[in-house]
């Protein structure tokens, strides 16, 4: 089985989303922020919060001369903060070693500090028209059931799932990058994991899942991730405290976001080795560069 790229190309075309970061105004740089922010994190949060970074810094330069403190405040609530300092860490790289110019090439872009896999590809696809393939969870899943007929995409096998999508791109350059937007974007909006629209799907005629029956999935259970009471909110707690306030905090100050304390100090210890949170030489606590 295979997907028609006519087809989805198409139905793209008609039903793709209208993101800021898809208008052929959108330089490279905005590409690459859309794609850090939205890492596990969904468009509706995402979307004003980088329209202000935009706004703030619209180029790689412009964000590395900010410091880390002011990059965690204008990341707010986003999550998974140290994404802010991988982005800056990137926009330094890019300003300093690529004439503060997002690059296009896909080893050049893997080299900057924070860019995997996934955002290295996306953006040479997305921002530059490249025929790479792009997989995320969406496509992944959308591969699994309308070509293998399964279920679902079971664990990552990178080097199967990028030769899977490889195999499926148009020969050209343009249409293979659309191509990968429209794959992608079925499975944010049609081929989702628990109530997929198959009658809205425009490949559903040749798709092997429809073929088999819709078979469940059988594969190995995937982690239920939960947030209330988790590290991830006792952090986020605690770098709220500090975003708030322009001057380093005591400890008994940050003592009173949760009530366990082994979590709690705990979970401060795990930000000052990520390097989110500096300790002063009085004891109090500060984002970074703010002592």
């Amino acid at each position: 089985m295979t997907i028609d790229p006519d087809i989805l190309i198409d139905w793209f075309d008609d039903h793709a989303r209208d993101l800021p970061w898809r208008s052929p105004d959108c330089a490279a740089w905005g590409v690459l922020v859309s794609e850090i922010m939205l890492q596990q994190t969904p468009v509706a949060r995402v979307l004003p919060v980088w329209q202000e970074w935009l706004r703030r810094w619209p180029s790689p330069a412009a964000l590395a001369g900010a410091s880390q403190a002011e990059v965690l405040r204008a990341w707010g609530k986003l999550g998974y903060p140290r994404r802010a300092l991988r982005l800056h860490a990137a926009a330094s790289a890019i300003a300093e070693q690529h004439d503060d110019t997002v690059p296009a090439d896909v080893a050049a872009l893997e080299a900057l500090p924070g860019i995997g896999t996934y955002t290295a590809r996306a953006v040479a696809a997305f921002a530059y028209g490249r025929r790479v393939p792009v997989v995320d969870t969406n496509v992944r899943r959308v591969v699994a059931r309308a070509v293998h007929g399964a279920g679902d995409a079971g664990p990552s096998t990178s080097t199967k799932d990028l030769t899977d999508v490889d195999e499926l791109l148009p020969a050209s350059q343009e249409r293979a990058a659309r191509f990968s937007a429209a794959l992608m974007e079925l499975g944010a909006l049609v081929c989702t994991a628990r109530s997929p629209r198959c009658q809205d799907c425009p490949v559903r005629a040749s798709c092997a899942w429809q073929r088999a029956g819709k078979p469940a999935y059988t594969g190995p259970a995937k982690p239920v991730q939960r947030f209330a009471g988790t590290d991830r909110q006792v952090r986020g707690l605690l770098l709220d405290v500090l975003r708030d306030t322009a001057e380093p905090v005591t400890k008994t100050r940050l003592d009173t976001v949760w009530p366990q304390d082994g979590q709690r100090d705990r979970c401060l210890d795990s930000l000052l080795a990520d390097g989110l949170v500096e300790q002063t030489a009085d004891g109090r606590f500060a984002l970074p560069g703010e002592q």
